[in-house]
């Protein structure tokens, strides 16, 4: 049987991920990680002359606790 979609893979704080890896351990597209790296919500390091991102698992758990909402389910502003 099929993980249900809100069962993620464990994410690891000292692993490096591929932008397509951090695609599928969220269940988004690469689109959206490709958004969040833009606009700053999913830190990445880019050595220079490489087209390749490095993302941590603890950039991908420091975004997620980020973003997390309360119990209430709105957004502190």
């Amino acid at each position: 049987m099929a993980p249900h979609h809100t069962e993620r893979p464990p994410i690891h704080p000292t692993r490096v991920y591929s932008r397509a890896e951090v695609a599928e351990v969220l269940d988004v597209s690469l689109s959206t990680v490709k958004r969040l790296l833009a606009s700053g919500q999913l830190r990445a390091s880019q050595p220079p002359g490489l087209r390749r991102v490095f993302i941590t698992g603890q950039a991908i758990l420091d975004m997620l606790e980020a973003t997390t909402l309360p119990r209430g389910g709105e957004r502190d502003t």
